[in-house]
């Protein structure tokens, strides 16, 4: 069987643009009422649930695969569409997971988002991820990144990938087409 000579990394690449398109499909209509309403019980709010998902991208792909440093503290600083930073976002890991669980509920009910600057900030952490995975090859995938101050642990660059950054998008993606749904919103953009 003949297979692309980079094969996973266009895989990769198709199912992060996929990805980037139901997040931003999803949050496009959020207006400021619908992304700061707090649901009731533990589940995110919406704006939190978008900027979560985005800075945390951000971190662990800029910061933690590739060794730069992130958008939110270079080119986007004070600009992401946040009032604050993501716990954790500054370093300061590994996290007792109960502590790390408080410390974000608390982040979660209390964040300012601004909708407009944190699809500016959205789009170009997935823009800068696209354009980095295109310069990589499918032996770069089998890269180990240690991703222990996140609670994850050593772990290759395409588990990383497909998990920690694809799956998280669809992961809080379906969170906030849900909670969407229960204000009586269209969720999922299709």
């Amino acid at each position: 069987m003949n297979r692309p000579e980079n094969g996973a990394v266009e895989l990769l690449r198709e199912q992060l643009r996929g990805a980037w398109g139901t997040l931003e499909g999803t949050t496009k209509d959020l207006t400021p009422e619908t992304a700061r309403w707090i649901p009731p019980g533990t589940a995110l709010p919406v704006g939190a649930a978008y900027a979560h998902v985005v800075l945390a991208i951000d971190g662990v792909v800029n910061g933690m695969v590739r060794g730069k440093r992130p958008l939110f503290s270079a080119a986007f600083a004070g600009k992401t569409g946040t009032s604050a930073l993501h716990p954790g976002s500054t370093g300061g890991g590994p996290f007792d997971p109960e502590e790390w669980a408080r410390v974000f509920a608390d982040w979660c009910r209390q964040v300012k988002v601004d909708l407009n600057a944190l699809h500016k900030y959205a789009a170009a952490v997935f823009e800068a991820a696209d354009t980095w995975l295109a310069t990589q090859k499918d032996a770069d995938l089998k890269e180990t990144v240690d991703l222990t101050s996140i609670g994850i642990g050593p772990c290759t660059v395409a588990f990383v990938l497909s998990n920690v950054v694809i799956g998280h998008v669809y992961c809080h993606s379906g969170e906030i087409a849900a909670l969407k749904g229960t204000l009586g919103l269209k969720g999922y953009p299709y």
